[in-house]
Order: C-alpha cells, then sequence, then structure tokens
C-alpha cells in the first residue's frame, strides 16, 4: 500500500472488515491494516510494552496505539469519503461518546434536545439509505457489471472531480505516452489536460519516500532527474496537494 492512498483493500474490504480496522490474508497468512497498511503475520510473536502478543491482537494494539480507534480514523476521513459536515461529525462524535441528548443540545447551544433527536433520526435514515445502496452495488456486481479499476485517489488531493475518473488501462497508456523511455525514465513533456497531469504527477510521487523530510535541493535533484523544468514539476506537486512545504521552503515532504 502506498501510504499516500486510501488503498484498494481498504475499498474492497467488508463493512466488518472496517469496522475492525484489518483484513486477514489467506493466502500469505498475515493480517494488514486498513490505515497504514502495516502487516502482522501468522505464527509470529509481536512484543509490546514487555508483553508479548500473536498476530491479530498485535494488529489490534497497533491499530489502538497509532490510529487510536477506527472510528476517530474514519470520522475524520474527507467529506468526499464520508459526506458529512462539520457539525456532524461533531454530532457524530458526541453520539459516540455516549454524551445524553440534553448535553449535547448544551455544549452545541441548540436550545432542544428535540433538535438533537432530530438529527439521530436523520443518521439512522441515511444509515439504512447506506444499505439499500450497498445492496443495490453488489447486486449489480454480482450482475456482471464490469467494474472499470479507476486508481486510488490520494487522500491530500486538494481538488477531486471527474479529472480523477481515470482508470488503471487509462493510467498505464497515458504513463506509456509521456515516459516513452520507461516508467523509470524521465519525463518527455508535461502534460497540458488536467487528467494527464494528475496521473504524471501521481506517478512521480512515487519517487519520493512517504514520511521523509526533503530540502528543497533535494526536491530538485529528484525532479531535475525526471524532466528539464523542475520548479513547474515542484510547484505543481504543492498546488495539487501531493506534497507539502514549510512557509520559508526549508522542508518538504509527501503529504499524505
Amino acid at each position: 500500500m502506498r501510504a499516500n492512498d486510501i488503498s484498494e483493500l481498504f475499498w474492497t474490504a467488508s463493512v466488518e472488515e472496517i469496522k475492525q480496522g484489518y483484513i486477514f490474508r489467506d493466502k500469505i497468512e498475515e493480517y494488514v491494516c486498513l490505515v497504514c497498511g502495516q502487516s502482522f503475520v501468522k505464527g509470529i510473536i509481536y512484543p509490546d510494552n514487555g508483553l508479548l502478543y500473536e498476530a491479530e491482537k498485535g494488529i489490534q494494539m497497533h491499530i489502538q496505539k497509532e490510529h487510536v480507534s477506527m472510528f476517530e480514523y474514519l470520522i475524520a476521513l474527507n467529506r468526499r469519503y464520508t459526506g458529512l459536515t462539520d457539525h456532524q461529525q461533531n454530532l457524530l462524535r458526541l453520539f459516540y461518546s455516549g454524551v445524553s441528548d440534553k448535553e449535547i443540545a448544551t455544549k452545541l447551544d441548540v436550545g432542544s434536545t428535540s433538535t438533537i433527536r432530530n438529527h439521530r433520526f436523520t443518521f439512522r435514515e441515511k444509515q439504512k439509505q447506506a444499505k439499500v445502496f450497498l445492496a443495490i452495488m453488489e447486486l449489480l456486481e454480482e450482475g456482471g457489471s464490469k467494474d472499470q479499476g479507476f486508481i486510488c485517489i490520494p487522500r491530500s488531493a486538494t481538488m477531486i472531480d471527474e479529472r480523477f475518473a481515470i482508470t488503471e488501462e487509462e493510467n498505464a497508456r497515458i504513463l506509456k505516452s509521456y515516459f516513452p523511455e520507461g516508467l523509470n525514465g524521465p519525463l518527455s513533456q508535461i502534460p497540458a489536460k488536467e487528467k494527464r497531469k494528475i496521473v504524471v504527477l501521481r506517478h512521480i510521487l512515487q519517487r519520493f519516500v512517504p514520511g521523509r523530510d526533503y530540502t528543497e535541493k533535494e526536491v530538485n535533484g529528484v525532479l531535475k532527474a525526471i524532466y528539464q523544468d523542475y520548479v513547474t514539476l515542484r510547484r505543481y506537486l504543492i498546488e495539487y496537494g501531493f506534497m507539502d512545504r514549510d512557509r520559508d521552503g526549508s522542508r518538504y515532504w509527501v503529504k499524505l
């Protein structure tokens, strides 16, 4: 899993697997975290704070330590994934913590508990709609609908629209066109069309290591090997949300 993507493992996991935060891959007998991709191999004992845990308990402890809880991770996802406003996120956090409707009304200064009850009702209706929609989509897939295999959208991307409606096949075709000497070779030109630009930038991002800090000189060095106008490439990586930097440009990193 690339650290800057919500992986395909996440999207193909069941609701129950997403709730627990990990899946078990039978063929290689390992538990994989759906948040960060860390794996725990069945049969290996994992130490943690002086205690020893078997693989499944190990990944459960990992999620608790590194990601707090799956509820917190999911509720904090971008609105394009949850469909929730900031106000709705706050309400759900309060519901999850067990705060009473009266306390929530006071805390949010909404005047009455009936307003909070109405929100609870609305969420229940959304849950029903979501279940029906999931059933429809699963039936659609079982009925022979071909999955186009769209690329993963980086979590940090700043502009999410039809420009990201890129299939894996289309992605490969664009990369082959703009990297004629091979995917590890130089870029022939910076695409003018937005969709192609996104494909190229997404690919270039793989030249950088998530979690590592880079100086501007180091970023330039990586980009110079790809294309002569490295300044424009660097600017696009920032503008499109693939990388971030300190205000003074002293530090750059892959935006997770």
